[in-house]
């Protein structure tokens, strides 16, 4: 097997440069594009990024990259890469996806039909099949992607599975989340650190409190879940098994943290500290049930996160605007308080009643949304007394 593989941690639009930042602190040198960041590991960097990256899609290994204008040249360049070197006999190894983009080859369908043949015929060669006869795909899963961009293929093996924001704490969730990954980008891009007062007075299912609290403790986001490359042969179990271990034993369970959500809707909060309690941070987290202009403290140089609801979500205009109004005049106060907005309403500020010190595009899904930032007056905390 390999002992070195070119990687790509999938991202978000607009949080590229998080994921790079994450990937550099695992001590992993990275390139950020468009959608993506590049990156060169062994096993053990395939383990540790799905195991701590907090705002990635996914780790996928890039098999091979070849210019393709026909299906002969995909066929053939498909077929040229070193399949023997990731597949075992007997893996399962579905073409789950083409993507095609201004490209001449463009029906996905034949894409995938054409890269399947070619990966079939290589192996069958490799490990002396006769043709004709089918490749029993009875072991392992191997997920194959191929992308085609202006003629360029790039050939993936995705070892996430389930997207990384699954962390699997999640029991249950309200009309309109928002995904654990982004949430947790969110806070990385924020200038919340453990040792300040965090408050989302719009709390849901309490997706930012605890992805908080995880970051607060230095809980991996992938230690309670599998991945696919856990399956693989070529996998020591052994190896994964340590690095689960080692995330364990940088776990900060003793650390005081200041975390708070609050939502109009009683079953949230129930769901909110059910969520908690399955992700192991229930004892850092206060959830309350609380209109959004009863938020009050005394407490300073704190942090507000909220996705509230917005139009394409859950409320109608006129709604969005009380409620938008009514946060402007309820975080007023706060003056030494960040505030860190998320909405798709481009008429925000105004309703809100002030513009922001700075404002970061980013997607929800398809769903092009910004994240309003308020910057709060810088006070010592020993002025306090």
């Amino acid at each position: 097997m390999k002992k070195t593989f070119q990687l790509i941690a999938t991202a978000a639009a607009g949080l590229e440069a998080v994921v790079g930042r994450e990937i550099r602190e695992l001590g992993i040198e990275c390139q950020v594009e468009n959608g993506r960041v590049r990156f060169e590991g062994d096993i053990e960097s395939i383990i540790q990024t799905n195991l701590w990256l907090r705002s990635a899609d996914r780790i996928k290994i890039i098999v091979g990259m070849f210019p393709a204008k026909t299906f002969e040249e995909l066929f053939q360049g498909v077929f040229a890469l070193d399949w023997e070197n990731y597949l075992p006999l007997g893996a399962k190894f579905p073409i789950s996806k083409a993507k095609c983009v201004k490209s001449k080859l463009h029906n996905e369908p034949s894409v995938q039909a054409i890269s399947k043949k070619a990966i079939v015929k290589k192996l069958q060669r490799y490990y002396a099949r006769p043709e004709g006869v089918p490749l029993m795909e009875n072991g392992p899963e191997f997920k194959i992607e191929v992308s085609i961009l202006k003629d360029m293929v790039t050939i993936m093996i995705d070892t996430t599975g389930s997207s990384l924001f699954k962390r699997g704490y999640r029991i249950d969730k309200g009309g309109a989340p928002i995904k654990e990954n982004m949430a947790a980008a969110i806070l990385l891009l924020s200038n919340w650190y453990p040792d300040k007062p965090l408050i989302d007075p719009t709390c849901g299912s309490g997706t930012f409190c605890i992805e908080a609290a995880l970051i607060g403790k230095n809980i991996a986001p992938g230690l309670y879940r599998s991945f696919a490359f856990e399956d693989w042969t070529w996998v020591e179990k052994d190896q994964v098994q340590k690095a689960r271990a080692e995330a364990r034993a940088q776990m900060k369970q003793d650390v005081q943290l200041d975390i708070s959500g609050s939502d109009l809707d009683a079953r949230m909060i129930e769901i909110a500290r059910n969520n908690a309690e399955e992700a192991g941070v229930a004892d850092s987290i206060l959830f309350k049930q609380m209109r959004l202009q009863d938020l009050h403290t005394d407490k300073i140089n704190g942090v507000i996160i909220s996705n509230p609801p917005y139009g394409e979500r859950l409320l109608d205009d006129s709604a969005v605007t009380k409620l938008y109004q009514e946060m402007g005049e309820t975080f007023a106060p706060l003056q030494t308080w960040s505030k860190f907005i998320l909405t798709s309403d481009e008429a925000f500020e105004s309703k809100y009643g002030s513009s922001a010190d700075k404002k970061r595009k980013l997607y929800n899904g398809t769903l092009k949304v910004d994240l309003y930032q308020y910057f709060g007056q810088r006070v010592k905390r020993q002025l306090r007394e």
